[in-house]
C-alpha cells in the first residue's frame, strides 16, 4: 500500500474474526463487490447471501485482505484487480 500511497484508515487486526454478520455489514455501503480467490475475479453488485459466501473463507471468516475504496469493497488478492481500482 505504501507503495501506491495508499493511505490506510483503519486496521482489523487478525486476532478479531469477523464472520458472515460483520460481511453483510460492510456489503450495506458497497455498491460493488470484488472477490478474488487466486486467479479467479468474481464481481457482485448486490447483497446476495452468494456474495456474503463468496466473502467467506472455509473457517467461516472474512477472508483478508478486505478492503474498502470508496463504495467498492475488495475481498483476497489479486494483482489485475488492484491495479483496476488503484491504477
Amino acid at each position: 500500500m505504501e507503495a501506491s500511497d495508499i493511505e490506510i484508515k483503519e486496521t482489523v487486526p487478525a486476532s478479531r474474526k469477523l464472520q458472515s454478520k460483520d460481511a453483510r455489514d460492510l456489503l450495506t455501503s458497497a455498491s460493488k463487490l470484488i472477490v478474488a480467490k487466486g486467479k479467479k475475479v468474481t464481481t457482485f453488485t448486490d447483497a446476495s447471501d452468494e456474495a456474503v459466501a463468496a466473502m467467506l473463507g472455509p473457517t467461516g471468516n472474512l477472508r483478508a485482505p478486505t478492503l474498502v475504496v470508496g463504495k467498492t469493497l475488495l475481498v483476497g488478492f489479486n494483482d489485475e484487480a488492484y491495479s483496476e481500482i488503484f491504477g
